[in-house]
């Protein structure tokens, strides 16, 4: 699969390199306060990320004041699985190198299914923040040559946490979390119920 970097002009459509801010805080505390496991873990939100100066500096500059949640997305991963999309802006700030695998919003059918063939993948170098766009579809991110992966992920206070109400039809369908629509791939290894729509190869960075 051919490999991208954020940097590079095909990139601008799914989201924008932030330079403006200064990340080493979550860089630091990365390292020294999440594991890093053997599958893929995500957590909402942590207190040691959520406590850093750069986390009150983002809450203003980038989500206008509202209020955020720092978490974080670690572990090993080389393949696609599915991919989701959010109704508002993601920060994901790179504390190992890691691989985003990205797509567009706008290429799901009427029918929600999307074509893994339309996907791109992009490096994330450690130290570097991206914030991709709400329409960009976007998971788990991948480890580089089997490495493992260590990425900061900022959003919305409350997003992917678990819903209240029963959701069902179109793209109601597919909301699994809060703020949280997901296109599974049946080779995903998704849990049993989960909404697919994603056809072709389930991509993987190693290929």
């Amino acid at each position: 699969m051919k490999i991208y970097n954020v940097t590079d002009e095909n990139f601008r459509k799914y989201g924008k390199v932030i330079k403006d801010i200064d990340f080493s805080g979550f860089v630091k505390a990365m390292e020294e306060e999440t594991p890093l496991p053997e599958d893929v873990e995500y957590v909402p939100g942590l207190a040691a990320l959520e406590a850093l100066p750069v986390a009150a500096e983002l809450t203003v500059k980038t989500f206008g004041e509202l209020p955020i949640q720092v978490g974080y997305c670690n572990g090993h991963n080389s393949k696609l699985n599915a991919l989701e999309y959010h109704k508002s802006s993601e920060i994901n700030v790179a504390a190992t190198d890691a691989i985003l695998i990205l797509g567009s919003q706008q290429d799901i059918t009427d029918d929600f299914t999307y074509d893994t063939a339309k996907a791109e993948a992009f490096l994330l170098p450690k130290g570097t923040a991206v914030e991709i766009y709400a329409t960009t579809l976007h998971y788990a991110p991948c480890g580089v040559k089997g490495e493992g992966f260590k990425v900061t992920i900022v959003l919305p206070k409350g997003t992917n946490l678990d819903l209240e109400k029963g959701h069902e039809g179109g793209e109601d369908g597919h909301l699994t979390a809060k703020n949280k629509w997901l296109l599974g791939h049946p080779e995903g290894g998704l849990p049993e119920g989960s909404p697919m729509g994603l056809v072709g190869k389930n991509l993987c960075v190693d290929e």
